[in-house]
């Protein structure tokens, strides 16, 4: 698969494989390194897999990030409050800036109130949330690397953001 597709979509198979189970790391670094033109394809995307990604479109939208040069976000992230009680685990991560990135399915539109509540939890823990749909992901893919770019940019790596 990894010749046959484009690289983000292999990305999101391999994703989904290691998630379920069906697949563990070791075993597809091993079969990358195994060498030849057969292998070649593997081995390009065996360093960007995430086992952590729970869905195809969440490893596409990591992947639009990565591909465009941004630094690769956490996957499935633990956030803490300023007491340290844990808030919401979220798709996308960037710890230094307390950035979030949510990719928002279908089954958001039956679940606004919860998800309405769980961003003020995710926003009272001092973060910043940016949220895309399908839409953005496959329709309209650059807006998110320069959106996500200038909020990586206004609250650089290794500067404290106040809280």
């Amino acid at each position: 698969m990894a010749r046959a597709l484009p690289p983000a979509e292999a990305v999101a198979i391999a994703d989904m494989a290691l998630h379920a189970g069906v697949l563990d790391r070791e075993s597809l670094e091993r079969f990358a390194a195994a060498g030849g033109r057969r292998t070649a394809a593997l081995r390009r995307i065996t360093p960007l897999v995430e086992p952590a990604s729970q869905s195809r479109m969440e490893s596409l939208l990591r992947m639009v990030l990565t591909r465009a040069g941004l630094p690769r976000p956490q996957a499935q992230a633990p956030i803490y409050d300023r007491a340290g009680k844990w808030v919401a685990r979220v798709d996308l991560f960037y710890p230094d800036q307390r950035l979030v990135i949510e990719y928002d399915g279908r089954h958001h539109a039956n679940s606004l109130a919860e998800d309405s509540r769980r961003q003020n939890l995710i926003l009272g823990a001092g973060c910043t949330i940016l949220r895309y749909t399908a839409a953005d992901v496959l329709g309209n893919p650059g807006v998110i690397p320069a959106q996500v770019g200038a909020c990586l940019r206004r609250h650089p790596a290794g500067r404290k953001r106040a809280s």
